[in-house]
């Protein structure tokens, strides 16, 4: 069978390069290459030798600063829809575009259940969110028989050497001598697990909206727990500070994002296997 050619478009993001480190176990399989598509070089490109374009270019981080609203429909939406019809004006068999949970508006408070399930319609709370659901859904509309379209809508990936809140964590598992023991469930993926999922939808040649995570929800405490067993740490995890943070978390959104509730209905995992890395593994490893 010929080498399936990948372009990425987006240079040296974490998903990018992960995943180009993820397929040399097979090279004899995949040829990848990845370009910046800052400015205007990348237009002279030629993407009709390639038969899959990965578009992880975008603005990760939340901002609410309104100055950057113009910077992340930019970005995140047109951008990305550019090169989307890019692709498929140059023949390209499939399109990846890396979306995300966060269309799906903010975390649940503690105790209050968040699930999406296939039925909830996205309502994103602020522009990051709103250029990435405008990106998803006119890339999804690009889709015919020639062009097979994907709407990846990532939870919070985690990983060696990642960004965003599980540093944060590490940091916490490390310091303190007491967490709180609050039960919560989270929707995340590993990033081996994410760059095995994005190889076999590649093989598969799937088109349409996905929703990969990790095979069980993850707990905020059971992170910590691990985390600090790994370090051979002990940390007493107490119920004593839950009513005030629980009270806390309708006002303030960082207690929402590490101890309140967003996942994905069990029944959006996508019908194949694609999970190599159990949580306590997985969490092993990222340290």
């Amino acid at each position: 069978m010929d080498k399936r050619k990948i372009l990425i478009t987006g240079k040296g993001s974490y998903i990018g390069t992960s995943f180009i480190k993820w397929l040399q176990q097979w090279p004899e399989q995949y040829e990848v290459e990845e370009i910046s598509v800052r400015g205007e070089e990348w237009k002279k490109y030629d993407f009709s030798i390639y038969d899959v374009v990965l578009h992880v270019a975008g603005i990760a981080h939340v901002s609410t600063d309104p100055s950057k609203e113009s910077e992340y429909y930019r970005i995140n939406r047109d951008l990305a829809i550019e090169v989307a019809n890019k692709a498929k004006q140059q023949k390209v068999k499939q399109f990846i575009f890396m979306s995300s949970m966060i269309i799906y508006g903010s975390d649940g408070k503690i105790g209050e259940t968040k699930v999406v399930s296939k039925n909830t319609i996205p309502n994103p709370v602020d522009f990051y969110g709103k250029s990435k659901l405008e990106a998803d859904v006119a890339i999804q509309e690009l889709t015919n028989a020639q062009f097979m379209a994907v709407s990846v809508r990532i939870p919070m990936v985690y990983g060696p050497n990642c960004k965003g809140n599980f540093p944060r964590l590490r940091l916490l598992a490390e310091k303190l001598p007491v967490f709180p023991d609050i039960q919560n469930e989270r929707s995340m993926i590993f990033i081996d697990n994410l760059c095995e999922f994005l190889r076999v939808v590649i093989d598969k040649e799937v088109t349409g909206i996905f929703f990969p995570q990790n095979k069980q929800y993850i707990c905020t405490t059971d992170i910590i727990r691990v985390m600090a067993s790994t370090m051979n740490r002990r940390i007493r995890l107490v119920k004593f500070f839950n009513p005030l943070l629980k009270i806390m978390s309708g006002r303030i959104n960082l207690i929402k994002k590490v101890f309140g509730n967003k996942s994905y209905d069990q029944a959006l995992i996508p019908p194949f296997d694609y999970c190599v890395t159990d949580f306590e593994e997985s969490i092993k490893i990222s340290m």
